[in-house]
């Protein structure tokens, strides 16, 4: 997937959940939207690279974007709205082993069960209607969480206690339980780290409520998100230990 123009860039620091001050290669400070709800732990601190976009839109509070850290191993992606884009091309060219060969992607879907009303990053479906026929795959709802909190030689999920996260699980669940497949999809959004797990000590109800899905069915996948010049890629799976 292709980026927007990057701009090289130092962080200063980062306040108040979504903006970050920086200073531009020509000494020029900025302040740039930071597009992550998360502590962003492990993934900043003052004085390391970053690289921002410039928006020419004149209704944007702030022009510039925070896209990138790097921490010193190479670039961690940290605008979280990037990686559905990402992974929903790997799925569309089929890169990604166990979701392949689908005939419609849609991203952004509202899950119809009412109960468990939610919006679902990629719906995949053999089938343009509610008309099932024979050979088509299963239905199969994808949630797609961006991973980049660095413990050790762990990547985990999730940095900051979620609800949302439990929501998520409690909907790809019901969807098993209805005939359809439920696929959790960590995108491991940093060079370092060779397994992926839950980070227990900072949410134990979503690492128990993920283990619980899983032994009901729903599918647990993490792939690695590498970096390249404008441009990033889905690469390899990573390892899960749970």
């Amino acid at each position: 997937m292709q980026l927007p123009t990057l701009t090289n860039a130092t962080l200063i620091k980062r306040y108040k959940r979504f903006l970050a001050d920086v200073v531009l290669e020509d000494g020029t400070e900025v302040i740039a939207h930071c597009p992550n709800t998360g502590r962003m732990t492990s993934c900043w601190e003052p004085g390391v690279a970053v690289q921002i976009s410039h928006s020419d839109n004149p209704k944007r509070k702030l022009a510039w974007t925070l896209e990138r850290i790097d921490m010193g191993q190479g670039w961690i992606g940290v605008h979280t709205g990037r990686v559905n884009h990402v992974i929903a091309e790997a799925i569309g060219q089929n890169k990604i082993a166990s979701v392949t060969d689908y005939r419609w992607l849609r991203q952004e879907v509202t899950y119809p069960v009412s109960e468990h009303r939610s919006r679902i990053d990629i719906f995949l479906t053999d089938r343009p209607d509610d008309d099932q026929h024979d050979g088509a795959k299963t239905d199969t709802w994808v949630e797609i969480k961006n991973a980049t909190l660095l413990v050790g030689d762990q990547i985990q999920f999730p940095d900051a206690p979620t609800e949302r996260g439990r929501k998520h699980l409690n909907v790809l669940a019901d969807a098993v339980s209805r005939g359809q497949r439920g696929v959790l999809l960590f995108a491991v959004n940093r060079p370092e780290g060779t397994v992926f797990t839950t980070a227990d000590q900072i949410d134990p109800a979503y690492g128990q409520r993920l283990r619980e899905v899983m032994t009901a069915g729903v599918e647990v996948i993490a792939v690695r998100i590498n970096h390249h010049y404008q441009s990033v890629t889905v690469a390899d799976a990573v390892e899960i230990k749970l």
